[in-house]
This record gives C-alpha cells, structure tokens and sequence, in this order.
C-alpha cells in the first residue's frame, strides 16, 4: 500500500499554519519595537486584546490567501501523490517553504520601508518605483544598516524549514481503502472551502464585506497605528488590480455642489493684480519636516538659513503636507490634488486631464519649466510635469550636457546631482528663461541613503539621525542658491514659495501624533516685499499653494483645486485633509476630525491636546456635524472627478 494512501494528518497540517501564525505574529513584534518611537506615546491607551484580534483577522486573511495552493494539494486525492511519495512530500515542504518564507520577508522589508512611507505597502509601490535603476543599491544599503533583521529573517526562514511536520500519518499507520481515501479526502475538501472564504473575507456574515486595509483602525486608537494590526501580505493582496476609487455618493449632486466644490472662478482682483506678472519659484525640499526647523519651535534645528528667510517671509505655523511620500506632494503643490486611498498618478487615472499651476500660467504667457537632478523619468516626475503643463524639463541628462558644471562628478551616486550643484544650475538657467515664467524644483540630496558630499561631513555633521546632516546640507545649498539668485536681474520680480513633500523621521513627540506627521513648511517670500510677513495662524496645506499664487497673479481662467487661497480666505475658514492608513483627516478652527468614509471616530482639540490623548467623541459640538459634512462633500467631489475625468473645468 502507497504512503500517500495513509490519511492526512490534519494536527501536522494545523501545526504548520500555527507556525506560520506564530513567525506573522513575531513579525508584528518587530515591527512595534523598531517604531517604538511612534506607538510608545498612546501604548497604554491600546487594548493588547484588540490588537491581538486584529492582527489575528488580517493575519489569517493573508495566510489563508497565500497557503492554499499548499492546503489543496495536501488534501486533495491527486494521482500524483499515489507514484511520488517522497518527491511529493519534498514538493510540497518546498512550497511551504519558499512561499512563507517570501511573506515573512515582505513583512521585515516594510519594517524598514514603513518609516518613509507612513502605512504598509500597497500594490502601488511597484508602479511608483518602476522607473528607477538603483534600487538594488539601496537595499544594499538598509542590509548592512538593518543586519539585525536580517539575522531575524535567517531565523524565520530556518524555523519553517526545521519545525515544519510532513502532514501525512507514517506507514505504521492502518491504510485506508480506496473509497475511504477518497471521502476523507474529499470531506477535507469541503470542510475547508468555507472556513477558507469565510477566513479571507474577515467575516462569516454575509452582512460582512470583504475586510479591507481601512478595517484595521476598528482595533487602534489613531491612524497611524492601524500599521500594527496589519500585515504587508494583506496590504499588497488586497490593493493588487483594485478599482482605487468609487463615489461614495453621499448627497446628490446639487447638494454636493452646495456644501463643496473645488471649481474656482476667474479671480476678482483689482487692475493691480490682472496687471501683476511676477516670476513664480516653486522649491519643494525632500523630507523636510516643521521638526527640522528652529523658526517652528523652541530649539535651533538644523536649518539656520531656511529660519533666517522665515523672518522675512510670510509663514504658516498650521500648514501641512496631503501625503506622505514623494508622489504624493508633486500633484497637491503643484496641481492642487491631495492623494486619497492612493497617490492618483499611479493609478489608472493617471490619464486624466490635469492642470496646474504650470498650466494656468502659461495661458497667461508665462514660460515654465520643471527642475529635478534625478535621472529623467525618475519617480514619474516628468511624465507628470508634462501632463501639469510645464513647457520644458531639466534633469540630470540636462546638466550632464552643461559644459559650465561637473556633469556626471556631481552624481550622488544614488539619486540625483548633489543640490548644491544643481541649484546652481537652476539658478544659471532662469537666468535665460524669457520672463515671466514660473518654474518648479524638487531637491534630492535630503533622502535615503542621507549622505552628503565628502568635502561637508565633518563641517555640516549633525546629531541624531543622518538625515538632519542632509537638511543641514541642503539648507547651505539654499543659501548659496538666493545668494547666486540675488545678484540676477529677475530676482526682485520673483514670488518663492518653499516647502516640501512630506517629513520623514520624526523624534520630537509633537512631530509623532497623525497630525504632526504631516507638518511641513510652507513659506511665501517675496524680495520686493509685495507681501505681508510673519507666521499667520491661518491652516495651510500643500493643496492651497495652487490657489493662492493664482489669486496672485491674477488667474484669467476657471480652474479645480482642493484648496484655498490663503492670501483672500479668512484664518477661520482655512482647513486641511489628508489621508492616513484609511482614515481621513480634517482639520479646522483649531480642531481635527478623524472620519473614515462611515463616521467620525475622533474629534480632538489640537491646541487644548496636541498629542491627541483625549478623543472628545461623543460631543455636542456643532462644528462637528458641519466638518463631518464638509469632509464627506470633499470625498465625494474627489471621487466623482477622478472617476469622471474632471480635473479640469
């Protein structure tokens, strides 16, 4: 009698999926301590079982998804396990194996990539990184700065190659007939066709839909926890071949029209305005965070130059970033667009008609032109430049060509051309750009690897992490770029804004909480002193920059953008949203409403509370009701336009 005749062993079989439970688990352990920094302030307020139900839901959603090629083909009566007892059994310890040892491989990697991005990863990150050549570098880089978890991941992967248990019973064991074989078999079968479903869905009432990435914040407290009961299987699963957007339709649409609508209309200025035609410089700075600056808070900080302009500036001390990554920033700076659920240039919307700063302007006879010293089609900046409306592109095969520069001396090596040297460059090429014109740069030395030029690391060297050197360095390359600016003659007709994409390590408690993970600079100069300065209380975010150089220099045109102007809005009518790991985030009048896509699940005081300890719901405040509404128009316009195509007017 064959062995494979022999029944399943179903405690072997449960014994390897508890493996795998218990290997997911310790993953989610790792990952709590290496962001201890982020989960410690609200650990108390966490419930352990909570977190253990949810992480056991989603836990079992992904293994479940993931092992059951490997649970049909040991239940199933295949022919093939009749003739190849022991290649069979090798087969599929193989698969065991190699498929869990992947899984636990993704969940350590997104321990380490979770810190820049914010959530877990999600299906996007391929589309996102599809266009750059070095990443094999960088993972060599975090190996060797993360070797611990390397160890960690060797050990994971040896203990499922060492504790995993054949799930069929020893020859010793009393064979089955044929007719038995086969009903056991197939009994198997059918008792794990409905525990699987009923697993994977996260539910087995059919008033259950499907669990999705936002479901985890039912077991946490505030967004930026939701990571700890999810799993980076379970995130890439669920977002992979996914519809990103759908209308939620919360009113009909002339209700929507009535409570939001991101339509702006031509501007009503004066003849000073219409006339104004002032050049327009966007600089948008990596991973510069409000942390790093000593003008935001009571400490120097790293940014001595940036702090000393902020003087001369037009400043907000509520202004915030509407993601948390590259791509999020470029379409909310520059064409007014936050990123909900996910960054829309990655998407199959990336099709639509977008406008943007770059494009208004032009019909006003501007000249633009989009500056970053990264290899040419990096990150999709130039395919979205392009689609924004900027006339002309300058990357790192631009300034390779300029014989006045280093060409190819000034590579990083990673990323881009050092900024110093390409704000240089920047600076020397608007000098030949007709007037008026508006331009754009997004800086890249402050980013992962976080080195900086050989001849600065003992002179620039800062304390903590390496990425505060790299601000140091960049804000010495911003002084000597105003510096080389000053002396053009375009200079004093000039509106800057500075601000960046998003922060990036945050070691200052205030900078932890879901609020402060979004606090970026915005900051408005202007050389010839067109306007007010010093720090405004209004809310700002990267959305309303659009808005606010329009209503500058006069917009001739209607136009979309999920912002104000902040110039011509009232501080009490100024706001922010954003998207955080599934939950929306209002902010206004000194207030913020958590609300996600259903119902509010917290509404804090963030000046009474400003490490979000206290969750005031329920409550009786009025402004509660109206913000709630506000958000849900915001949706839904930005659901409707993206699925519509109606970016543009």
């Amino acid at each position: 009698m064959n062995a494979s005749r022999h029944p399943v062993s179903l405690l072997r079989l449960l014994n390897n999926l508890l493996l795998v439970y218990l290997l997911y688990m310790l993953c989610r352990v790792v990952y709590i301590c290496e962001f201890w920094d982020l989960y410690s302030e609200g650990w108390q307020s966490l419930s352990i079982g909570s977190l253990l139900v949810g992480g056991l839901r989603f836990d079992t959603s992904a293994i479940l998804y993931t092992n059951t090629l490997y649970i049909l083909l040991v239940l199933l009566p295949l022919p093939r396990k009749l003739t190849a007892g022991h290649v069979w059994r090798t087969v599929l310890k193989v698969l065991f194996v190699v498929v869990n040892a992947l899984m636990l491989v993704l969940n350590l990697v997104d321990t380490v990539y979770s810190r820049y991005s914010g959530r877990r990863t999600t299906w996007t990150f391929f589309s996102e990184f599809s266009n750059e050549g070095n990443l094999a570098d960088i993972v060599g880089v975090e190996i060797l700065r993360h070797w611990y978890l390397v160890l960690i991941g060797l050990a994971f992967i040896a203990a499922l190659v060492l504790l995993y248990r054949h799930p069929y019973n020893s020859p010793s064991t009393r064979p089955l007939r044929s007719w038995q074989y086969l009903l056991i078999s197939f009994g198997c079968v059918l008792l794990y066709a409905p525990l699987a479903v009923i697993g994977m869905r996260g539910g087995a009432s059919t008033a259950i839909r499907p669990i999705t990435i936002s479901n985890a914040n039912q077991y946490v407290n505030r967004p930026d926890e939701a990571a700890i009961v999810l799993n980076t299987p379970f995130s890439l699963l669920r977002t992979m071949g996914k519809t990103t957007f759908t209308d939620p339709e919360y009113f009909p649409d002339d209700r929507l029209d009535a409570i939001y609508s991101p339509l702006h209309l031509p501007c009503d200025a004066g003849t000073d305005t219409l006339t104004r035609s002032p050049n327009i410089v966007v600089i948008i700075l990596e991973s510069f965070g409000q942390e790093y600056f000593g003008a935001y808070n009571d400490y120097p900080g790293y940014t001595p130059f940036l702090d000393s302009l902020i003087a001369h500036s037009l400043t907000f001390r509520h202004s915030y970033a509407n993601g948390r990554k590259s791509i999020d920033g470029m379409p909310s700076i520059l064409s007014g667009i936050p990123m909900f659920v996910e960054p829309f240039f990655v998407t199959g919307y990336s099709l639509n008609n977008v406008s943007g700063i770059a494009g208004e302007l032009s019909h006003q006879g501007y000249t633009t032109a989009f500056f970053h010293g990264a290899e040419n089609g990096s990150m999709g900046f130039q395919a979205f430049a392009r689609t924004s409306g900027f006339q002309h592109y300058y990357g790192r095969t631009e300034y390779e060509a300029d014989s006045r520069f280093g060409g190819a001396d000034d590579f990083d090596g990673t990323w881009a051309i050092w900024d110093e040297e390409f704000m240089q460059y920047y600076a020397a090429v608007m000098e030949q750009l007709p007037q008026p014109f508006m331009t754009a740069l997004f800086t890249a030395t402050s980013h992962h690897p976080f080195v900086v030029p050989e001849r600065y690391s003992d002179s620039l060297r800062a304390d903590g992490h390496p990425l505060h050197t790299c601000i140091r360095y960049t804000d010495h390359a911003l002084r000597r770029f105003f510096a080389a600016a000053s002396r053009m003659p375009w200079y004093r007709n000039t509106l800057f804004v500075i601000t960046a994409d998003h922060t990036n390590i945050n070691e200052e408690r205030t900078y932890n909480t879901p609020l402060g993970t979004f606090s970026v600079p915005i900051i408005l100069f202007s050389p010839s002193g067109q306007l007010p300065t010093g720090m405004s209380n209004a809310v700002a975010q990267q959305t309303d920059i659009m808005p606010t150089l329009l209503g500058f220099t006069g917009c001739r045109r209607p136009y979309v953008a999920y912002g104000v102007d902040l110039l011509h809005t009232p501080d009490s009518l100024t706001w922010a949203i954003h998207y955080n790991n599934g939950v929306y985030q209002y902010v206004q009048d000194g207030h913020l409403l958590l609300f996600d896509g259903q119902q509010p699940v917290g509404w804090y005081d963030i000046q009474a509370d400003p490490m979000l300890q206290h969750n005031l719901l329920p409550t009786d405040d009025r402004r509660l009701a109206r913000y709630t509404e506000r958000t849900q128009a915001i949706i839904q316009s930005y659901m409707q336009r993206m699925v519509g195509n109606q970016l543009t007017p």
